[in-house]
């Protein structure tokens, strides 16, 4: 693979772009074949060889991959074997967002943005972008240190703050922004959320507006506790338990008698989803291909356990709601990761496409999925 050339310009990064070719669009058929689905849809490989893709964002002609690994790519929505790298060497670079034209991606600690990015990448092949720093003012631990970045209806761009820990009260103690969701206003940070342990995925119901995101549990309570969870914002501010409370009822030993010090109410989970899956993604569908079930469906990826005696998670949930957004039913979407209690993939991000299908991107396995449906 071709490393971009750069220059480092004060606060600014000169990117000369190289078009990115690889003829294994077919590597791991084996398993992705194998992917489980509800009767009528259809999985196919949309890309390969994205190294560790998370989160996606769709423009008029490319979508753009946030990666773990520190890599930022283009995909030509006509043709996704057609790869351009916009960006490496990057600290745990897994969001992305576009806003006017212009597409934000983060780091643990930073925010950057390339302005006017697609009539950049229409442009001749090797057009200079620059990459401008948006935002250097967050935490850098990394631990939980990685950022979901999206925009909401008001214009303000949000991401999520971590637990810089398994358990602890830092959020209280050092740090407000910690265990929360955020948002910009202008050049500050406003807490959204409180009291949510590591976030890594969140979206606006397409009807309510209301934020919903997952929480990922503590460890080490045992294979069975706690739950993730799948919360809703009513208000912006409120507590949602972290650490004193998890789940719905799973006092921790260690903060859980400081909940009698607390002079707010803790808002309990919509959801439970399950110990140990590791929600991180999530979009919601208001397309008008898949059927009408699947009107409003929250799709979360669950990327799976890492220190449970049997694996779970490693599947996207449908979380199915009505149009004013209370929760009607799950449904287990896309599955077949697990061989045995060996993982091949860990789905990570999805992302409803305004052509009605849906992709889900798999951090393991390098790819990106596709899911269409046919009567």
């Amino acid at each position: 693979m071709k490393k971009l050339s750069s220059l480092i310009l004060n606060k600014k990064c000169f990117l000369i772009i190289h078009f990115i070719f690889f003829s294994t669009i077919t590597v791991g058929q084996e398993h992705y074949n194998g992917l489980n689905v509800p009767e009528g849809f259809h999985v196919e490989l949309f890309a390969s060889d994205v190294l560790a893709p998370r989160q996606m964002a769709e423009g008029e002609d490319f979508v753009f991959v946030g990666g773990i690994k520190g890599q930022i790519f283009a995909l030509n929505k006509e043709n996704p074997k057609q790869k351009i790298l916009l960006a490496s060497d990057l600290n745990n670079s897994r969001g992305v967002a576009l806003k006017e034209g212009d597409l934000y991606f983060a780091e643990v600690d930073k925010i950057w943005i390339i302005r006017d990015v697609e009539r950049l990448l229409n442009s001749e092949p090797d057009q200079s972008i620059s990459k401008e720093l948006f935002n250097d003012d967050l935490p850098s631990d990394a631990w939980h240190g990685g950022k979901w970045i999206k925009f909401g209806s008001d214009g303000n761009l949000y991401t999520n703050v971590g637990a810089p820990c398994n358990i602890c009260d830092d959020g209280f103690t050092k740090d407000k922004r910690y265990a929360s969701i955020i948002k910009l206003e202008g050049n500050s940070w406003k807490t959204v959320a409180r009291g949510v342990r590591n976030s890594v995925g969140f979206d606006w119901h397409p009807k309510t507006d209301k934020l919903y995101f997952g929480d990922n549990g503590r460890d080490w309570l045992g294979d069975n506790s706690p739950s993730c969870e799948l919360n809703i914002l009513d208000k912006e501010d409120t507590f949602f338990g972290f650490p004193f409370l998890h789940a719905t009822s799973i006092i921790d030993p260690e903060f859980g008698d400081d909940i009698k010090k607390l002079d707010e109410e803790i808002v309990l989970p919509v959801l439970e989803i399950g110990a140990h899956v590791a929600p991180t993604g999530v979009s919601f569908y208001d397309g008008s291909k898949f059927p009408k079930k699947y009107q409003n469906t929250l799709f979360m990826a669950l990327h799976g356990s890492w220190n449970r005696s049997e694996k779970s998670g490693y599947k996207v949930l449908a979380v199915h709601t009505d149009e004013k957004g209370n929760i009607t039913g799950t449904t287990d979407f896309l599955s077949g990761f697990l061989e045995g209690q060996k993982s091949w993939g860990r789905p990570s991000a999805p992302l409803a496409l305004k052509d009605g299908s849906l992709l889900v991107s798999d951090d393991k396995h390098n790819a990106i999925y596709r899911i269409t449906y046919k009567k």
